[in-house]
């Protein structure tokens, strides 16, 4: 059996208005990207926090170099999200060691500051991102152009797709996924069930997919930024979650930014299903998949549902010119939002950038 699991095109909010055009992260400055923490070290504890500026570093090898300078164990280190590794990114990171700081040597890892904590870093455990952005090579106008764009997506959100970095190189993660489900067939499945890492990567790849899709099928419907009786509703302050049974109500509510719906990562075990035309909907696009919710069984414990906001909210925004013909952008979005739907919206281009920003 073969399913077309592959990423499709993902439709953009702005379609009407022109883009900049231009090349993104032609150097690592092109792309700067520094974590709003959700929290500050309360100056005590077990743990040392250090707020690290990387470059041409995964999160993980940085955390890597910070453990075996400390002599830590990197098991016990702590993060709130992996951070592109072709850019220059600030995050605090959390060792399990009663040592300060260590004195570095090093270009590509910077120690901008210190402290100590009751607790590790989890996963999760951040208020959003700031991105500094760099376009080059983009059209005369392109500063006016980028700035009505980013008003348009500061009045309705981003929609909230995951970004093609999620899928593989190949992208063909989500395949992947399917295959150990016992849907389909994939070169790498053998590998796949020795290699829990891939096999965690491929089924968050096949939930991912899923997403995308329910989310494009609200937009083509014109129903993405409408409440629907029977929808998963997410407060955006606290990430709680309800199902929807005043859709009139609950509209006014998702206007005024107090509440988002909620689309589908089906999963084994699922502690909230939406209901009505709400669950037709999700149910029609996982038919048209070939995916159901009852084939999650097979992950065995892997890929337990959950749900993703459909739209997050584009903070901050900011344009300005740079040198040479350049145009900068800065923006804030959620923790699990890609800078890279930013930029396609405002250069009306497919932008791919190695990593998860």
């Amino acid at each position: 059996m073969s399913l077309d699991l592959a990423p499709r095109p993902l439709p953009l909010l702005t379609a009407d208005l022109a883009g900049t055009g231009g090349v993104a992260r032609v150097a690592p400055e092109d792309f700067l990207v520094e974590e709003l923490p959700a929290y500050l070290p309360g100056g005590a504890g077990e743990h040392l926090y250090l707020f690290i500026e990387k470059r041409g570093l995964s999160t993980v090898d940085a955390v890597g170099r910070l453990a075996h300078a400390l002599g830590a164990d990197p098991r016990e280190a702590g993060y709130a999200g992996q951070k592109d590794r072709h850019a220059i990114a600030r995050q605090w990171v959390s060792l399990h060691t009663p040592a300060r700081a260590p004195a570095l040597d090093d270009p590509s890892l910077k120690i901008l500051a210190e402290g100590r904590h009751t607790n590790r870093i989890r996963l999760g455990h951040l208020k959003g991102n700031r991105f500094l952005l760099t376009l080059r090579e983009t059209v005369p106008d392109a500063v006016s152009r980028a700035q009505a764009i980013l008003d348009a997506l500061g009045q309705t959100g981003l929609a909230n797709f995951y970004g093609e970095q999620r899928f593989g190189r190949r992208g063909d993660n989500a395949a992947l996924g399917a295959a150990l489900l016992g849907l389909g067939s994939h070169p790498d499945l053998a590998r796949a069930k020795r290699d829990r890492h891939l096999r965690r990567l491929a089924i968050s790849a096949l939930q991912s997919e899923l997403f995308n899709r329910c989310l494009t099928d609200r937009i083509a419907a014109g129903l993405w930024d409408r409440v629907l009786a029977g929808d998963v509703l997410r407060k955006r302050l606290t990430g709680g979650l309800f199902v929807c049974d005043d859709a009139a109500a609950n509209q006014e509510r998702l206007r005024s930014g107090e509440i988002d719906v909620a689309g589908p990562m089906p999963g084994h075990r699922e502690r909230l299903r939406a209901r009505g035309e709400a669950l037709a909907r999700e149910e029609r696009v996982l038919a048209e998949a070939g995916v159901s919710r009852e084939a999650f069984a097979a992950a065995k414990g892997e890929g337990e549902g959950a749900w993703r906001a459909y739209r997050a909210p584009v903070q901050n925004a900011a344009v300005r010119a740079g040198g040479a013909g350049a145009v900068e952008l800065s923006f804030e979005l959620p923790g699990g939002s890609y800078a890279t739907r930013v930029l396609a919206e405002v250069t009306k281009a497919d932008v791919t950038l190695p990593g998860g920003a």
